[in-house]
């Protein structure tokens, strides 16, 4: 018969009980080098066995074949495998000879105890009823009776990786052939288990590598920001075999937030402030990664929704002493834990994918300084080159005009010389508009999106992202909701919206070269319409509030201007909670 994965049986509960001295119907065994009493044919089908069961790399296909082979050279009727984690519980549970339906009855699976634990990490324990053991505390519901019984460790040197055990040998108890067997068979598979474990490992080092390469392929492509986080937090789920992943990033007032998770019950972790003396932040300060083996039943766990999860592993995102983020690998309750294999790799997929967005972001601002450096470029050459040689063409052609007019038969060459003077007025519109857009490259983008490009290129200045809230008529705008984003950019006029990004830009800037702030709000508020409504900009920080003296004031005087072109006001002051400064530039509607 085949072997079959299932929920296996238990052993009666109760707590291991001690070593027990030989008794009547059994004995504990410890082999010793003797004459092995193995045939020549008995000797070949157990050397075939250990063939095929050291040939499987593949974890559940080693345990299958072990069961199956073992059970058929000894006779049994009922053969089980059962993988233990270093605490004893059961990480893999194969079996054989239990009919399917019986077996979906039964419950959890066993662990080192009763009988169980009765088995030596030497020999064997070999019982002609195993029910007349000491240490024997019946039969959970629904569990076939069983008699006789051999069971034998599976291990490497002194690493148990778990227990073999067969039992109701057809004609009688097992006999010390069948022994002989069981342990050399055990000793096989534990070299092809431990095999199995390092191919696994290799493989999801392998996985991990792969997909760190393609994460910075990704951000070094240029994809965008939010992308790149998503597909982090996608692939780590899926190649540590967690239910869910969550990065958790640095954000407004120095507080770690999950901003993206995947998964499992994502929703309900993104936004989650992490708490300062949690483990995320642990992770993050200290650069080392964590291990729990679950959430669920830690007292220490004081986010609430973090308590529907079992394991849990936390990988810093950390490149040249930079802690940019954490990333945070979930299994459900029950599931098995992570281990120190797990959290080695996924700390160097971290590292990578930390290394790669410290890369991208640097590229990414030096990209935009040199797009601006070349518009600026080009605008001054158009500005110094193009437009003055067509004023001087103006000038010349002004002079032929007075000339041409004092004429008597100068009327031909009037007109020609005022239409020349048109397409020239035209010619200098024009270049004037390209100069412009040149120098504002998002003039054609609505405000919405232009003001959450400032704030996403101040979070390389300020090292956090600053906060932008937008409103109309009293309403927050969802993000999305192109309808409402639309009605906004009616409201506001072109040369009002470019003045509108250049005080939040101004705003974000100062905070990030004099406020030393761990967070920096925006928001902006536009209310009515026409010259009636007006437009409201506020950027607040809790820095270090405004010097007695300031030495400078070009960019809060070039704000005020702005205001008052507007027949608005400006004030930069103190913020209302007493720690910080505030700027509030308003003005009316066109």
């Amino acid at each position: 018969m085949s072997a079959r994965h299932v929920e296996p049986p238990r052993d009666a509960p109760g707590r291991d009980a001690p070593p027990a001295a030989p008794f009547a119907g059994g004995e504990l065994v410890e082999v010793e080098p003797v004459p092995s009493p193995l045939t020549g044919d008995a000797l070949t089908d157990l050397l075939n066995a250990i063939l095929a069961v050291a040939g499987q790399l593949e974890l559940p296909a080693v345990l299958d074949r072990f069961v199956q082979v073992s059970a058929e050279l000894t006779r049994a009727r009922y053969g089980a495998i059962n993988v233990l984690d270093e605490g004893g519980a059961s990480t893999t549970f194969v079996y054989t000879g239990v009919p399917t339906a019986v077996a979906r009855m039964l419950d959890h699976p066993p662990h080192a105890q009763g009988v169980l634990g009765q088995i030596p990490v030497d020999g064997a324990l070999r019982l002609d009823d195993l029910t007349q053991h000491p240490a024997f505390r019946g039969w959970p519901a629904h569990h076939p009776p069983m008699g006789s019984f051999l069971g034998a460790s599976v291990r490497v040197g002194e690493q148990v990786y778990g227990q073999l055990y067969l039992s109701e040998k057809e004609g009688g108890p097992f006999d010390a052939h069948d022994e002989e067997m069981v342990v050399a068979l055990a000793a096989a598979a534990g070299v092809a288990v431990a095999n199995a474990r390092l191919y696994a490992d290799a493989e999801r080092r392998e996985h991990w590598l792969r997909a760190g390469q393609d994460i910075t392929t990704m951000l070094l492509e240029g994809v965008d920001e939010e992308d790149a986080l998503a597909h982090i937090a996608r692939t780590a789920r899926q190649v540590a075999n967690a239910d869910t992943a969550a990065l958790a990033l640095p954000g407004l007032g120095g507080e770690l937030f999950v901003e993206l998770a995947d998964g499992y019950r994502a929703e309900e972790l993104t936004g989650l402030v992490m708490p300062r003396d949690g483990r995320a932040w642990t992770a993050l300060e200290e650069g080392v990664g964590l291990l729990t083996p679950s959430l669920s039943a830690s007292r220490t766990v004081k986010v609430e929704q973090m308590r529907a999860f079992g394991p849990a592993m936390y990988a810093p995102l950390q490149s040249s002493g930079r802690g940019v983020g954490v990333l945070v690998l979930l299994r459900r309750i029950g599931s098995t834990p992570f281990d120190e294999s797990d959290l080695a790799t996924a700390e160097s997929f971290a590292s990578q994918a930390a290394l790669a967005y410290v890369l991208a972001e640097a590229r990414h601002a030096q990209d935009v300084a040199a797009l601006l450096d070349e518009r600026e470029r080009i605008a001054r050459d158009l500005h110094d080159l193009a437009i003055q040689q067509l004023f001087a063409t103006g000038m010349q052609l002004e002079t032929v005009r007075r000339r041409a007019a004092r004429g008597v038969d100068a009327t031909e060459l009037t007109d020609i010389v005022e239409a020349a003077l048109d397409n020239v007025d035209s010619s200098v519109r024009q270049i004037r508009q390209i100069v412009h857009a040149l120098r504002d490259p998002d003039a054609a983008t609505g405000l919405v999106e232009r003001l959450r490009r400032e704030a996403s290129l101040a979070r390389t200045g300020l090292g956090f992202a600053p906060s932008l809230v937008l409103t109309l008529d009293g309403a927050s705008l969802t993000p999305g909701d192109g309808e409402a984003e639309d009605l906004l950019d009616e409201r506001l006029d072109a040369d009002l919206t470019d003045d509108v990004v250049a005080v939040v830009r101004e705003g974000l800037a100062n905070a990030a070269r004099h406020a030393h702030a761990s967070s920096v709000a925006v928001r902006v508020a536009v209310r009515g319409r026409g010259p009636t409504g007006s437009v409201e900009v506020e950027v607040e920080d809790d820095g270090a509030g405004l010097p007695a003296v300031r030495d400078r004031s070009s960019g809060t005087g070039n704000l005020a201007s702005r205001a008052r072109r507007h027949g608005g006001t400006f004030t930069l002051g103190a913020a209302p909670s007493g720690r910080g400064a505030l700027l509030t530039w308003q003005v009316p509607l066109a």
